[in-house]
């Protein structure tokens, strides 16, 4: 793990963490979290033992991801987003393993300041949940969502841009198609 950096308040106790990762001040990795390379595990975030980080994911300040939650390459999640993983949760009652449920959070997803993601969804490749977003079920490939609970409002390209009607972004003209799990690229 030379290749590692972790602030001299920052905590990571993963020896499965990717060089060029880097690990801010009281930000706290478990043992058994498996860290891809170059990612930003920012002040104050926690990664449980069980949690997977692909490459290339922004964990900003105050998130919380634990056990059962999987994020693929280049995943953003903003300040503050929580992950759940216990749908019935008690504190007499410790569920671990296979009673958790997870969550696949899939390739260049963002998730904005404050999300809730409640356990057991999947969020499709760059799909982009608006700050604040309560996430209760999946979340379709390029969808933005918003709200409390978080629903569909229109599409979004790679770049992050919202989608003209045509399924066209303004910024870099990327086109998509509609499928049954979201959206595409188009064929050229």
């Amino acid at each position: 793990m030379s290749d590692v950096f972790v602030h001299p308040k920052g905590l990571c106790e993963s020896s499965d963490v990717g060089a060029g990762t880097r690990v801010w001040a009281f930000a706290h990795v478990l043992p058994g979290a498996r860290i891809g390379r170059d990612c930003n595990i920012c002040d104050g975030a926690f990664v449980e033992s069980r949690a997977v980080l692909g490459d290339r994911v922004t964990v900003k300040n105050g998130t919380l991801v634990f056990d059962g939650v999987v994020c693929e390459d280049e995943v953003f999640l903003g300040p503050n987003v929580l992950f759940t993983n216990d749908l019935r949760p008690r504190a007499a009652i410790r569920r671990t393993g296979e009673a958790l449920l997870s969550t696949m959070v899939r390739r260049g997803a963002t998730l904005g300041a404050g999300t809730v993601v409640v356990c057991g969804v999947e969020i499709g490749e760059h799909a982009f949940a608006a700050a604040g977003s309560v996430i209760t079920k999946d979340v379709p490939a390029h969808a933005f969502v918003a709200g409390n609970p978080a629903t569909h409002k229109g599409w979004v390209c790679d770049c992050g841009q919202r989608l003209d009607a045509g399924l066209v972004c303004r910024d870099c003209d990327n086109r998509y198609v509609e499928g049954d799990k979201g959206l595409s690229p188009a064929a050229t």
